[in-house]
C-alpha cells in the first residue's frame, strides 16, 4: 500500500504545512501550476516527488517536468496531466488517448475546482486536488491525501486551507 500526497496550483506558494501533512507520505504527486523549481525541490525534501507542468510554469520546471505523467503505482494505472477536463466534458489536450487507453486513477489541475469523481463510461476515477496557493478566485486552498493499495484507491481525506 501507498499512501499519496496530491496537490496542484501551487502557482509559486509555499506552505509550511505542506510538511507535516505530507511527511507521512510515500510519494508527493504535483498536477502542475508549479510556479517555480523551488517548490518541486521543497517537496521533494519530504518525498520523492511526481509532477507535470501547467500552462503557467517556465523553461526551468518545463526542463524538471513532462507535461503528461503515465506510470502504475501498486497496480493501478495513473495519468497525472495539468489541463485535463473532468467526466463528460475532457481535455482536447487529452483526447482521444483517455477514451482509447484510459488509465484507472486520471489526476489533473487546472481548474481550481476540487473534484473527485468516478467516471463509470471510461471506469476511471478523476481527482482534481483544487488549488493549494493563493493565486485565483478560490476562498479556500485544498491538498488531498489517499492510499493505493493494489488496485484499490482508498482513504481519500481532503485537506482544507482558508484564505
Amino acid at each position: 500500500m501507498k499512501k499519496i500526497g496530491l496537490l496542484s496550483d501551487t502557482h509559486g506558494y509555499w506552505d509550511e504545512k505542506f510538511v507535516s501533512y505530507f511527511s507521512d507520505c510515500d510519494e508527493i504527486w504535483h498536477a502542475g501550476d508549479i510556479g517555480n523549481s523551488e517548490i518541486l525541490h521543497k517537496l521533494e525534501n519530504i518525498k520523492p516527488v511526481r509532477a507535470v507542468y501547467g500552462n503557467i510554469d517556465g523553461y526551468p520546471v518545463r526542463t524538471l517536468c513532462p507535461k503528461h505523467l503515465r506510470f502504475r503505482t501498486e497496480e493501478t494505472e495513473v495519468w497525472l496531466t495539468h489541463i485535463g477536463g473532468y467526466p463528460g466534458h475532457y481535455a482536447p489536450d487529452v483526447s482521444p488517448e483517455i477514451f482509447d487507453n484510459p488509465p484507472e486513477l486520471f489526476v489533473c489541475g487546472h481548474s481550481h475546482i476540487l473534484k473527485v469523481q468516478y467516471d463509470k463510461n471510461l471506469k476511471l476515477l478523476h481527482i482534481n486536488p483544487g488549488a493549494a496557493g493563493k493565486q485565483g478566485f478560490h476562498q479556500v486552498r485544498t491538498i488531498i491525501r489517499f492510499c493505493i493499495d493494489k488496485k484499490d484507491i482508498q482513504n481519500l481525506e481532503v485537506i482544507e486551507f482558508a484564505g
